[in-house]
């Protein structure tokens, strides 16, 4: 077997996409591979595994490479494990169902540890390339029911409802992230256990005392777009060595399967470059920004004429379930919701007009258009996707409060509906 220009190509993020991370140049000119293997080989070694991990392999098998992927037990870790299909698939259901030890990954006790993976969403391998593919799953008993830290079958539960699915909600959805530095722990661009000037020129910044991690962002936008991932932006934030992408519009349950599979890419490109990934909602304390998710939201009804009213009835069921949603909104999000850098006070619920201060923002374009979307702006950066989707179809569309507890909301919030 022979590596080709041609199988080169295919595999558009092989190892050597992230050369430029390590920014060190070699004699020849070449810049060093930041995959580090750590064992004491000559160059010509690395090359050789190089040249192994970028080898298209479909020249001489129909075989394909799927990557299983699942929710572990922590609730925001990513597990994965290969299997050999015998020929390339186009859609979930094509796929077998597999099992894993549940025991290792927090899900299962001992004695009684198989859990069986339920293929439910199938994305290109960006890093295999070919026909290769990576499969986001639900995980479930043996018997069929769904474990407790799969969240993903009461979302896919609510987006089934005909009144949900005939409201074609839309979210668009900020994960914001922060890199840190792989031996401290201590943000990527950040002197060793000291401190950086103050925010400000940090915010989509450019220039290398303002811009820690622009190739791993980078290398992420490519690897979501050839996953099919519908990524749609990316800039640095307010916070020196913090990130965001966003994903949407997307429909229903896509969401959540997308963010995920979107987490994943980003877990093994921060993997490859000797970063460590954080998705904690206050990585620093102090006078810090913290990281969240910020997630957009409308239904058919919003994006119509006379949608702005249809968002004001929406934001009071909001005001009314305040509490369910931020206890669902992501662990040690109190740590970041203190009513200062760009949050509202976790224990009072408010919205506003082009105001990032409150819970739920409406834009100036909705406002005079008198249609369109609200900006959900309490999820942590460690949310559930499917957990903060599905809570916010069932609070705006499934659930009815009372008159009674609706007219002393839109009093208190002062939302004529």
């Amino acid at each position: 077997m022979r590596s080709t220009k041609n199988a080169m190509e295919t595999t558009s993020m092989s190892s050597k996409m992230f050369n430029s991370l390590s920014m060190k140049q070699s004699k020849k000119g070449a810049l060093k591979s930041a995959t580090k293997f750590r064992i004491c080989a000559s160059a010509g070694t690395i090359n050789r595994v190089e040249d192994l991990l970028n080898l298209d392999v479909t020249p001489y098998t129909d075989k394909i490479i799927a990557e299983y992927i699942w929710i572990g037990g922590a609730g925001t870790d990513v597990r994965s494990k290969s299997r050999t299909l015998s020929k390339p698939v186009e859609h979930p259901s094509e796929l077998p169902k597999w099992n894993y030890d549940g025991s290792s990954t927090g899900q299962a006790p001992g004695e009684d540890s198989e859990v069986i993976l339920y293929p439910q969403a199938i994305f290109k391998d960006p890093f295999r390339g070919g026909n290769n593919i990576l499969v986001i799953c639900d995980t479930y008993t043996p018997q069929g029911e769904p474990i407790p830290t799969n969240k993903r079958a009461k979302a896919a539960q609510i987006f089934s409802d005909p009144k949900v699915s005939a409201q074609v909600p839309w979210f668009g959805i900020e994960q914001e992230y922060t890199l840190l530095q792989q031996d401290v722990k201590w943000p990527l661009g950040w002197p060793v256990g000291g401190y950086p000037g103050p925010q400000g020129p940090y915010y989509c910044g450019a220039g290398a005392d303002k811009s820690f991690g622009r190739d791993i962002s980078d290398a992420h936008y490519k690897a979501c777009l050839y996953a099919g991932i519908n990524i749609s932006g990316t800039n640095g934030e307010v916070m020196p060595g913090q990130w965001e992408f966003q994903v949407g519009p997307s429909v229903g349950i896509e969401a959540g399967d997308h963010i995920w599979c979107a987490r994943y890419l980003l877990e093994r490109i921060t993997e490859q470059a000797g970063v460590v990934l954080t998705l904690d909602p206050k990585p620093i304390d102090g006078d810090w920004n913290g990281a969240g998710c910020h997630t957009n939201y409308s239904t058919l009804a919003m994006r119509e004429e006379g949608g702005f009213e249809v968002i004001k009835k929406a934001i009071l069921n909001l005001s009314l379930r305040h509490t369910e949603h931020i206890s669902a909104y992501g662990e040690g999000n109190e740590r970041r919701l203190t009513g200062k850098h760009e949050t509202a006070s976790i224990n009072q619920f408010s919205w506003g007009v082009a105001n990032r201060g409150c819970s739920i923002r409406v834009g100036r374009d909705t406002e005079r258009e008198g249609k369109g979307y609200l900006e959900d702006r309490r999820p942590a950066s460690n949310m559930d996707p499917y957990i903060v989707t599905g809570l916010l179809a069932e609070t705006t569309i499934l659930w009815e409060p009372t008159l009674e507890a609706e007219a002393l909301a839109a009093q208190k919030l002062a939302l004529n509906v």
